[in-house]
């Protein structure tokens, strides 16, 4: 395959994946499978949540487009399937490490970019029940999260 067109798949999967969690979180997550979800909200004793299952619903096809791509000779769905597993990868790092802190990494991030997720996950957050929740995105940061840290960070600067 072109290594032009692997990596335009592979980013493209990559960057699909931001609005397939969005939605995923908003419809599903926030609807028909709350009671999946709920414990995310509404924090309750152990190490796992039933949250955690939610990691299925992006492995298997991840796993799927990799696994026939490399049968039909390393085509697109091998790039498409490495874009969702990078993405799935990053959420991790940046939904369970970076933001939950459910692992002692990434304690001293500073970047505005990183405080901004923070934030805009720390508001989601405060809404405990299905409803009236917002920022369901997780590398997208609404703008305006992101002005609020450049501002925080030239302040105390000064």
């Amino acid at each position: 395959m072109n290594p032009i067109v692997a990596i335009t798949v592979f980013l493209a999967s990559f960057f699909i994946m931001e609005f397939a969690a969005w939605f995923t979180h908003k419809y599903v997550m926030h609807g028909l499978l709350w009671y999946l979800h709920k414990d995310h909200h509404q924090k309750e004793p152990g190490f796992f949540e039933k949250n955690d299952s939610f990691f299925l619903i992006f492995a298997i096809p991840s796993w799927l487009f990799i696994m026939y791509g490399m049968m039909h000779g390393n085509d697109w769905k091998l790039f498409y399937g490495l874009g969702i597993l990078a993405y799935g990868t990053c959420y991790f790092l940046v939904h369970d490490v970076l933001i939950h802190k459910r692992f002692d990494l990434f304690q001293n991030i500073r970047h505005p970019y990183f405080k901004a997720i923070i934030r805009a996950h720390q508001t989601h957050h405060r809404v405990r029940i299905k409803e009236g929740a917002s920022c369901f995105g997780m590398l997208w940061v609404p703008m305006e999260f992101f002005k609020r840290e450049q501002s925080r960070r030239k302040q105390s600067a000064v």
